[in-house]
């Protein structure tokens, strides 16, 4: 699948979930999408877990 698809399908799920469901809803799926779309990225090799936790440095923009 295309990443246009991929995001046609979120966008279309974001929508009925704000429609049928409120704000808080539509927060919900948005914050759900995101936390999978990581831990996808994790399973595909993409990222590791030094990639959020590594030390700062003094100036404060990591590496």
């Amino acid at each position: 699948m295309s990443m246009a698809g991929a995001g046609l399908i979120a966008g279309m799920a974001l929508g009925f979930a704000g429609y049928f469901g409120g704000f808080g809803a539509f927060l919900l799926v948005a914050a759900l999408g995101a936390v999978g779309f990581v831990a996808g990225r994790f399973l595909d090799g993409d990222l590791e877990p030094g990639d959020f936790f590594h030390p700062r440095d003094r100036d404060g923009r990591g590496r």
